[in-house]
């Protein structure tokens, strides 16, 4: 009963996000006071788009560390929000502001909505972009090319996944110079993810059943399962998810994390006992509040903390 209201819950979301349409990131939004800035996945319309509107216009929002105190790592932050929605503040800047402390460089992408028409593989596409962008211009972003981590929750963890286990190699001829490079993500973090979004089964949340496209589910389910695409290129991961998610079952992670153990792709895992979905980097939880200090040491254990100075930001004149 408790999981047929959590899902209950979460169809009127996306129903809520598909009748007002929620704010949006626009490219040209800066603020050089806060150090953000929002910049556009593609200089002119992007492929398949349906118009020129916010919505229609995938962007990334960069965030800097604080002068003087970057890694030379990056991370590219997919929220969730069940492919209807986008949680651009507990799984956006939050988020953001957790590794900018830390001395990542930050980019929230905000990628199209099936919401509004974009059912996959549009957002794929988006989340591609968003990792060839960054290692395209690692050099403009004082950036290692090679420490890219790519984190998405909930649906953004669907997302990420699939764009960790379905990525494109660069092409060397591209016009474009950031089609060169390869949409892999180095690593991938994951937040209770929907890896099961794709599924004809309504007793849990369904991608098929809010978009209505259950005549079109097992096609869908083969093409955009990540779990299906596990190999051993698949980035090194860390997975964080409650035994007692009434929304997204930790079974579905699970499926992901024995694909990986399959493969033998590195990867560390951590199920909390009690913890509603949607928790973000915990919301005061006395014991959620506990997994982002986990992820900081994995995250230091892949030498993601220790600084690079060899791609270094010049330091402000103050600091000299």
């Amino acid at each position: 009963m408790k999981r047929l209201l959590a899902i209950a819950a979460m169809c009127g979301m996306v129903c809520v996000a598909q009748a007002q349409k929620d704010p949006c990131a626009m490219p040209g939004e800066n603020s050089a006071f806060l150090a953000i800035r929002t910049v556009r996945l593609w200089p002119g319309e992007a492929p398949q788009a349906k118009g020129t509107a916010c919505e229609d216009t995938p962007t990334l929002t960069i965030f800097e560390p604080q002068a003087g105190h970057d890694n030379g790592s990056a991370v590219v932050i997919l929220p969730g929000g069940g492919y209807g929605g986008l949680a651009g503040n507990l799984e956006g800047r939050q988020v953001a502001d957790w590794f900018t402390a830390r001395g990542f460089r930050a980019f929230v992408l905000s990628y199209r909505l099936s919401s509004n028409g974009y059912l996959l593989p549009v957002p794929l596409f988006d989340a591609r972009r968003a990792v060839q962008m960054v290692r395209a211009r690692a050099r403009d972003y004082f950036i290692d090319p090679n420490r890219i981590v790519m984190i998405g929750f909930s649906a953004g963890g669907h997302l990420a996944a699939l764009a960790a286990t379905q990525p494109v190699e660069g092409m060397p001829e591209a016009v474009d110079p950031i089609e060169r490079v390869s949409s892999r993500p180095d690593f991938l973090v994951l937040g209770y993810p929907w890896i099961g979004a794709i599924s004809s089964d309504t007793s849990h949340l369904s991608y098929c059943k809010l978009f209505n496209v259950m005549d079109k589910c097992e096609a869908l389910r083969v093409a955009y399962s990540p779990d299906l695409f596990v190999t051993a290129k698949t980035p090194p991961t860390f997975w964080y998810h409650t035994s007692d998610d009434q929304t997204v079952p930790v079974e579905q992670g699970l499926r992901f994390y024995e694909a990986l153990i399959r493969a033998g792709v590195p990867v560390e895992g951590h199920i909390f006992a009690h913890g509603s979905h949607g928790s973000g980097l915990g919301k005061g939880d006395a014991s959620l509040d506990q997994w982002p200090a986990l992820l900081e040491t994995w995250l230091r254990a892949q030498g993601l903390l220790t600084p690079d100075k060899s791609v270094a930001a010049p330091k402000p004149d103050w600091m000299k």
